[in-house]
């Protein structure tokens, strides 16, 4: 399988002989709002050109609205046609958008020879978890691949070590930036957290992304590899890809 980082937590991943396109934020840099009143968001550019980024596109995979995991440019540019698998909180406002082919996932999906198999998890703690709302992550399954664990937009919890015990994932795909409202706790991982899961999966590689694109992130590529590397985390364990950056991975 191959994981190619666009920005953000938008990600081409090949998985199976598909492409699937998760979290599709497509906005030109500056022009949504601001999270943290730092700086208009997105805070960096596009790697690729949208059509660039959509070639091959056969899938799309949202963990939660929120505009910066889908947007109205992703929403404008996606074909109507293409399937689209997110939770059942959201299903309803995605066909609201115009398209066909909304497909929610509950549990388990089964879908041209892969499984989608949707995880809970934690957008923060206490009132902000509640502001949140509801958040999912994704367990992807087929023959020949590794099994993938795309936690989303949580910070480690239950939801996230149980996923880890119950399906013991080859690859877990995390949410690093430590995203956080001022004067709040994170509501997504930060790189003490990122180190939690690598403890907790001592076999599996994670990749860190959702890193450096929006204005409430603290947590760089930089000081995550830094903290991985005074814990002894080996470079080979947690990969933190560039926007734009594309990495293959196996089981095992």
């Amino acid at each position: 399988m191959r994981i190619q980082l666009i920005r953000n937590a938008t990600m081409k991943i090949t998985y199976a002989g598909k492409t699937l396109l998760t979290d599709p934020m497509l906005s030109a840099r500056h022009s949504l709002v601001s999270f943290a009143g730092a700086e208009k968001n997105p805070t960096v550019d596009l790697p690729l050109s949208i059509p660039d980024i959509l070639d091959g596109v056969q899938g799309v995979l949202v963990s939660h609205d929120h505009p910066d995991h889908l947007d109205s440019e992703a929403i404008s540019a996606l074909s109507r046609e293409v399937p689209v698998f997110c939770q059942p909180e959201d299903a309803g406002r995605f066909r609201e958008t115009g398209f066909e082919r909304v497909l929610p996932v509950d549990d388990s999906v089964h879908w041209e020879g892969l499984s989608f198999t949707r995880t809970g998890g934690r957008h923060g703690r206490g009132k902000t978890e509640e502001m949140m709302g509801t958040v999912s992550g994704f367990v992807l399954k087929a023959e020949t691949e590794p099994t993938v664990y795309w936690a989303g937009d949580t910070v480690w919890c239950e939801w996230v070590e149980g996923v880890i015990r119950d399906h013991d994932p080859d690859v877990i795909v995390t949410h690093s930036g430590g995203a956080a409202f001022p004067g709040d706790a994170p509501i997504i991982m930060d790189a003490e957290q990122t180190l939690e899961v690598l403890r907790a999966a001592p076999g599996a590689t994670v990749v860190a992304v959702h890193m450096e694109a929006l204005d409430h992130c603290r947590v760089t590529r930089t000081v995550l590899r830094e903290a991985a590397d005074r814990a002894g985390i080996a470079p080979s364990r947690l990969l933190i890809p560039g926007d734009g950056e594309s990495v293959s991975l196996s089981s095992g």
